[in-house]
């Protein structure tokens, strides 16, 4: 059948890359097209519902947060996501192809792409339609509305919700020397805490499985609508907000190769510190920094 959206390819290939294509068709059933389709999605990664990873939850749990790529390269493969930049300074926002950083003192500031970063978790968003959340009175009941938006426990979901909170509680971890363990770091961070204000929550949803990699269950990051103030959200209320979703059935871990990674040892299980850290509350409570 024909589709208006395919468009074809002629390329020059070696001989024996001719032959494990014949092979693998032979193989598998699959057609040509087919086979080289899905390797250039896979290289390029230009198909939609992946999400890229750099580095593991674990390894922040153990002090491991030198920092390993740029944002510029971190912009090559998302353009939502959340994460942190090199020695914890503070939470990553990434909305619109923005990457943003919410610091310790509560200021936010759009990041240059030589930024690095040790752990970040995005995707190219291209979700279903909106869908309008009921009002609920903090995050537990937020989730409960997100868990009815989803159709199974072993894939992963992104979102980007949007509105009026009336309130959210934040926090940002403060820059840390080079091995604090994340428990540690996060027993410092200050809380935000915002009424009435308009933004942005970005995050995911990741399955139990993969508690030794990523964050599981829900992990959101908070932007106010004139990027001014946010944070790793820890509580929030609503009447009405919209929410954005996209399953993702792909995820892509770039591990990294700095000292810091490759002497630690990561072989046993952080996911209750890890638990912990993130919910864990801060030492104070703040009034955001607000230019």
């Amino acid at each position: 059948m024909y589709d208006p959206t395919m468009v074809p390819l002629a390329c020059r290939i070696p001989e024996t890359i001719r032959r494990a294509l014949d092979e693998r068709r032979r193989t598998s059933g699959e057609t040509i097209d087919a086979i080289v389709e899905a390797a250039l999605v896979e290289h390029l990664q230009a198909g939609w519902s992946t999400l890229f990873q750099v580095s593991t939850a674990g390894a922040l749990v153990e002090g491991v947060h030198e920092g390993a790529v740029s944002v510029h390269f971190l912009k090559q493969h998302g353009d939502l996501g959340l994460g942190t930049f090199t020695n914890l300074d503070g939470e990553m926002v990434v909305v619109d192809g923005r990457c943003y950083q919410v610091r310790s003192d509560g200021s936010v500031r759009e990041v240059d792409d030589a930024e690095r970063s040790p752990y970040a978790v995005l995707t190219r968003f291209n979700p279903e339609p909106p869908v309008e959340l009921g009002a609920f009175a903090g995050v537990a009941e937020l989730h409960n509305r997100l868990n009815a938006l989803r159709t199974t426990d072993n894939l992963f979901y992104a979102y980007q919700i949007d509105g009026l909170f009336e309130f959210v509680r934040t926090r940002a971890v403060p820059k840390v020397e080079e091995g604090t363990r994340l428990l540690a770091a996060a027993a410092r961070q200050p809380e935000f805490d915002f009424h009435n204000v308009r933004g942005t929550l970005v995050g995911f949803w990741s399955p139990g499985y993969v508690k030794i990699l990523t964050v599981p269950g829900y992990h959101f990051h908070f932007l106010t609508e004139d990027r001014k103030a946010g944070g790793h959200l820890l509580d929030c209320r609503a009447r009405s907000l919209t929410a954005r979703v996209e399953r993702e059935a792909n995820l892509r871990v770039a591990l990294p190769e700095t000292p810091s990674f490759l002497k630690a040892d990561l072989s046993h299980d952080g996911s209750a510190e890890l638990d912990q850290a993130e919910k864990q509350k801060g030492d104070r409570k703040n009034e955001p920094a607000r230019p």
